[in-house]
């Protein structure tokens, strides 16, 4: 395997990083699933099998620590079958000894290994009592494959045993299109089973072209790459990883409008500066300034994973005023690197909002952040974004009359203050007859009541009232835009705080998505919640997954994902878009 060069992605298993594989699997050729023999957790890769479907991303499992191996491999295969709706196909069974795992069977070249810790395997006669295992096991995997291969129906049919590569074929092109999974053991931390695993990723994972062609792009042409990941390497600069879909590409050339200032590859991890970049190549390029992570270089756009709306949030605020502009260029640099984090600004409290996937999630890019810029944060809930209104029509007069010599200030402002239905908004009018208030300060009159209203007694904005002018009075030096600016405040003021006020809160339309054996349990946690459920469904496309629809108020959702993932195993995600404000209630 010398001559073979490998580019391996290696991303985070957290459900809280998740966009990291979707971002991954645009770039590769194949993904590898590593996974435990433990059934009752096989439900947590479903959400991963669904990406790599949808993309139509070949994909092979190695089940991991086989050595620790309770039950049997049957019951582990089901599992995960019951998680996906490619074929899975056992390419291997373990061989027991006792309580212990101590080799395994190869059912394409019907040979034996025994596992040496540290070593590769070593190859053995078959023992005896596996022979009945190992006939139904490759009976069941030829039988797969012959679906997809009608040479292959040929033997299986006339009960003929084929060549190894009579298998390989078949199984080459079912990986491909995504109809099979191959499915192998091991013991990674002992070095077992791991050379089999580099054997058929050498001869499983699709060409380059193959995979061009699955994308649907086209080998001929200028230079085309995928910007798949984004990196602030310190001294190095900005990096982008890209895939090279078409090359070659030299050091310094144009790129999508771009110069190329640098390219790197990453063997054994170290950082080494190239000329040349080949088609096919999994490279970063330097000083790509402005282009962001899915962006299409050379060429139409190339379908990229939009990123998931956060479901969980912080306020953050640097300790001292005087490292503001650091934090902000660092949070710019942090959204560049991971696109599923948000950063916002709440214009009523004027704090910074940084979203993402989960606490894990907030809490591993605020260590970075902190680490590449040595601003020293501190952080909160986010501000809920609570409104006011008002449950009577109340009519309210105020009068300004100053005099500090040379002309004064006067205004006779009498407003009605009157609840609109809800969502109707702010609304002003005037009735005045008479000219008691001349008409050139009715604007004046109509901006303060307005401006006022942005602060209720409660301190919130207020919303869904309707202010109408009735009458006033002026003088005809004294008055002034802000002498009936100042008197409609004061009016805006009193009248508010006795026209019965309520603090309203946002109420969001939530739609969760779980296994369906959780459902009841999302149930329990949204009405716990002092939410309000809607209907539930099987979540389309998801079999054995259910979506429950509920209005929940927004203070509710602050922490909700943190409770959802630990009563749905990790599993249980929602998204959510405001829906309607409402009075607050108690629990």
């Amino acid at each position: 395997m010398s001559d073979t060069t490998w580019a391996i992605l290696d991303c985070p298993g957290s459900v809280e990083l998740s966009y990291d594989v979707e971002c991954a699997l645009s770039a590769v050729d194949l993904a590898v699933v590593v996974c435990e023999a433990a059934p009752a957790r096989s439900a947590n890769l479903a959400p991963l099998f669904r990406r790599i479907e949808e993309t139509g991303t070949p994909a092979l499992i190695f089940i991991n620590k086989i050595d620790t191996l309770v039950g049997t491999v049957r019951e582990s295969l089901a599992a995960l079958q019951a998680q996906t709706r490619r074929k899975l196909v056992l390419r291997q069974v373990p061989i027991r000894e006792g309580e212990t795992v101590t080799g395994y069977v190869d059912l394409v070249s019907e040979r034996a290994y025994r596992y040496h810790r540290g070593a590769p395997s070593e190859r053995i006669a078959m023992p005896e009592f596996m022979q009945v295992r190992k006939s139904e096991a490759r009976a069941e995997l030829l039988e797969s494959l012959a679906d997809h291969d009608d040479a292959l129906m040929e033997k299986v049919l006339e009960d003929l045993a084929p060549e190894p590569a009579e298998i390989y074929r078949p199984l080459h092109h079912g990986e491909g299109s995504g109809a099979v999974v191959s499915v192998l053991l091991g013991a990674a931390e002992h070095s077992s089973g791991v050379q089999r695993l580099w054997k058929a990723l050498r001869h499983d994972v699709p060409s380059a072209t193959e995979t061009a062609a699955r994308r649907g792009i086209s080998l001929a042409g200028a230079p085309l790459a995928q910007v798949f990941r984004t990196l602030q390497a310190g001294h190095a600069g900005r990096l982008s990883f890209v895939r090279l879909w078409r090359g070659p590409l030299e050091d310094g050339a144009a790129l999508g409008g771009q110069r190329v200032g640098g390219i790197y590859r990453f063997p054994g991890g170290e950082t080494e500066k190239v000329r040349q970049a080949e088609a096919s190549d999994l490279v970063a390029l330097g000083r790509l300034d402005g282009v962001r992570t899915g962006a299409t270089l050379g060429g139409p756009p190339l379908p990229f994973p939009e990123p998931p709306p956060p479901v969980f949030a912080l306020s953050i605020v640097s300790e001292e005023r005087t490292d503001e502009v650091r934090l902000s260029t660092g949070l710019q640099r942090l959204t560049e690197e991971d696109p599923a984090l948000t950063v916002t600004q709440d214009a009523e409290s004027g704090t910074t909002i940084l979203g993402g996937q989960g606490e894990i999630h907030l809490r591993t890019a605020l260590d970075r952040l902190i680490a590449s810029t040595g601003v020293k944060l501190r952080t909160a809930r986010p501000p809920v974004a609570f409104r006011e209104t008002i449950r009577h029509a109340v009519i309210q007069q105020a009068r300004l009359k100053r005099q500090t010599g040379g002309h004064g200030q006067f205004a006779d402002v009498k407003l009605q203050i009157a609840p609109r239905p809800r969502g109707a908004g702010f609304h002003f009018d005037e009735k005045v007859v008479g000219g008691s208030v001349p008409k050139r300060f009715i604007p004046a009159i109509a901006q303060a009541a307005e401006e006022a209203a942005r602060k209720g007694p409660l301190g919130h904005p207020v919303v869904d009232v309707a202010v109408i002018l009735l009458d006033g009075g002026f003088h005809a030096v004294d008055s002034s835009d802000m002498a009936f600016a100042t008197a409609t405040r004061m009016a805006m003021q009193e009248g508010l705080a006795k026209a019965d006020p309520i603090l309203l809160e946002p109420v969001e339309q939530v739609v969760v998505t779980a296994p369906a054996d959780f459902t009841s349990t999302v149930q329990r946690l949204l009405t716990g919640r002092r939410g309000q459920i809607l209907g539930f469904a099987a979540k389309a496309g998801w079999e054995g997954w259910d979506e429950v629809q509920a209005l929940v108020p927004a203070p509710e959702l602050t922490d909700f994902i943190i409770e959802l993932r630990s009563q749905t195993q990790g599993l249980g995600n929602y998204v959510h878009h405001f829906d309607h404000l409402a009075e607050v209630r108690s629990r």
